[in-house]
């Protein structure tokens, strides 16, 4: 199989490393002709388009019904004492609610916590899917990106019937390694589960805990997972 991998250091690579990790985020939207924001709490779908549980009660939720163009930062702590060192990412997006079962689940999945509320009639799920983006990794470290390149790019990895099933065989076979690996990234206790598979990482969980754990290289296939999580790669 040719290996149609990017490069560690890619730069799509780093920015797709960063929205997924994300956990919160600034959403930009267009209110009475002026921008305006709002603090969201995002995910990111398999092929790459960003998932929000938002509130009609909120001012911005009104808006997206009103104008579907909105932008999307997300950013990471800086490198040096300098603010301007932090890695972000600006997308510029058109909004759109969804219904989709997998959109719903994909979000609980990162914010279980919001399952106490996801299901009140004034909540509904949005795809924000990304017509433009641009990323700054610190100083002289600037793109404009693909946003094709924010998903993935090969059949096999848009194959959600392959991630969900490495998915289960990992927590069905590997339930030790999985609770070694969170205690090693901040977790304590017994139980996680794999909550998420994409080909730059994936999520564990247990409760409402939930943490992201990067790939030190992207898959290739998502069978790979499953030798990836019994070894140092993972």
């Amino acid at each position: 199989m040719q290996d149609l991998r990017e490069p560690n250091h890619d730069i799509h690579r780093e920015a797709r490393l960063l929205l997924r990790a994300a956990r919160a985020a600034s959403l930009a939207v267009i209110d009475g002709g002026y921008p305006a924001l709002a603090l969201v709490t995002p995910a990111v779908a398999r092929d790459g388009a960003v998932i929000v549980l938002l509130s009609q009660l909120s001012a911005h939720t009104r808006a997206l019904d009103r104008d579907p163009r909105c932008a999307l930062m997300v950013s990471a702590p800086p490198t040096e004492r300098n603010p301007q060192t932090s890695p972000r990412l600006s997308l510029v997006c058109d909004a759109a609610r969804s219904d989709a079962p997998e959109d719903r689940a994909r979000y609980l999945a990162i914010h279980p916590y919001a399952a106490s509320y996801a299901d009140f009639t004034d909540f509904g799920i949005f795809r924000l899917q990304s017509i433009a983006a641009r990323y700054v990794g610190g100083f002289a470290r600037a793109a404009t990106l693909d946003t094709a390149r924010l998903g993935p790019v090969t059949a096999a990895l848009r194959d959600a019937g392959a991630s969900e099933a490495a998915i289960a065989i990992v927590n069905r076979d590997h339930a030790p390694r999985l609770d070694a690996l969170a205690h090693r990234h901040g977790g304590a206790g017994t139980g996680w589960q794999v909550v998420s598979l994409d080909p730059d990482g994936y999520d564990l969980a247990r409760g409402h805990q939930v943490i992201r754990i990067a790939f030190r290289r992207m898959l290739r296939i998502y069978t790979d997972f499953i030798v990836e999580i019994t070894t140092d790669g993972a």
